[in-house]
């Protein structure tokens, strides 16, 4: 116990100046002056996004015609890039024309309701609230 206390007894001024004057002569010994500055190869650029008013960044440059073919086809439907499916997934719904054509006049397919003169009064009654209906 009496060991641990020596150890933490303060050296004198001298010792500490010392150990100063080492730690500073060491900072210097390996600092380096650099004044030329390149991109890291190993880490990933991060772009950074230029000012949107600024000149430069609104002059005329030629439209590249591969990159907007590119981003044409990426923006159209899958039924337009192909033409049979790619997953099956895509299989509901690919053929989605209907197998009849809608024609609204034809009466075998379009079964509209028709109110005849007892059904449009008691469709009036139950639609003000009339609860007789249970009887």
């Amino acid at each position: 116990m009496a060991a641990r206390q020596r150890d933490k007894v303060a050296q004198d001024e001298v010792h500490q100046n010392q150990i100063l004057r080492e730690l500073y002569l060491k900072e210097l010994r390996t600092q380096k002056l650099c004044t030329q500055y390149h991109v890291n190869p190993l880490r990933k650029v991060h772009p950074i996004a230029r000012k949107p008013m600024s000149w430069h960044d609104n002059l005329e440059e030629p439209a590249d015609v591969r990159f907007l073919n590119l981003i044409y086809h990426a923006a159209q439907g899958p039924r337009k890039k192909y033409p049979e499916t790619q997953t099956e997934s895509q299989e509901i719904g690919w053929d989605s024309e209907p197998l009849v054509n809608p024609d609204r006049q034809d009466r075998r397919l379009n079964h509209f309701r028709v109110y005849n003169d007892i059904t449009l009064y008691k469709a009036k009654l139950w639609s003000l609230g009339e609860e007789d209906h249970k009887k």
